[in-house]
């Protein structure tokens, strides 16, 4: 059995829209634990195993599995017929991998960077800044509806997430305004808020 420990509203939800884009909720076992969040509400939950009290914390026959890109290739492996990902052997794996992987080496700190209103020519260097990281996805999508090309997957349904948790000026590029329009019109996008509003009530 799989557990998923999972906090509604965080950065957990994209594993739960995974979990329905997969259709494997019988299948996981979803834990609601609480977290501190950034305004200060929350906090430890002794109910919580992942060894920084963050979501998400996905177990497999007793093997903890961390980090939102490590778990949606995890899952996407393990469930290969849902076409969510390309598998092992794929000429377009390669690109998958890297989507993924770039979402966590240059998204993530880019946006935090910037709401943190950090600049430093070292954070520079090595992320680049929102411009390069708007440029790169804007690019992708400039001639395909999504990432890997006419499909969407999980690389979509990471990437696409940051931008549905708060306004950022690269979500008003239209390539990334209408992929962002494109990701949340499928049903997961409604099914998960519906299901993280139930478990808050």
């Amino acid at each position: 059995m799989l557990t998923l420990y999972h906090s509604p509203r965080s950065r957990s939800s994209r594993i739960v829209r995974l979990i329905d884009e997969l259709d494997i909720w019988s299948q996981i076992d979803i834990r609601i634990v609480e977290v501190t969040r950034q305004d200060g509400t929350g906090g430890h939950d002794p109910a919580n195993p992942h060894p920084e009290g963050k979501v998400p914390l996905l177990v497999h026959e007793g093997v903890e599995i961390w980090e939102s890109n490590a778990i949606i290739l995890y899952l996407t492996d393990l469930f290969p017929s849902a076409g969510a990902g390309p598998v092992a052997g794929d000429p377009l794996r390669g690109r998958y991998l890297s989507w993924l992987a770039w979402y966590g080496n240059v998204v993530e700190p880019v946006i935090v960077c910037g709401a943190a209103d950090l600049s430093h020519p070292i954070l520079d260097a090595t992320f680049r800044g929102v411009p390069d990281m708007t440029r790169r996805l804007a690019d992708a999508l400039e001639y395909a509806p999504f990432l890997m090309g006419d499909t969407f997957t999980a690389a979509d349904l990471l990437l696409v997430s940051p931008f549905t948790w708060f306004n950022h000026e690269a979500a008003e590029h239209p390539a990334i305004k209408a992929w962002i329009e494109r990701c949340e019109a499928r049903p997961s996008a409604q099914r998960v808020a519906e299901f993280d509003a139930r478990k808050l009530d």
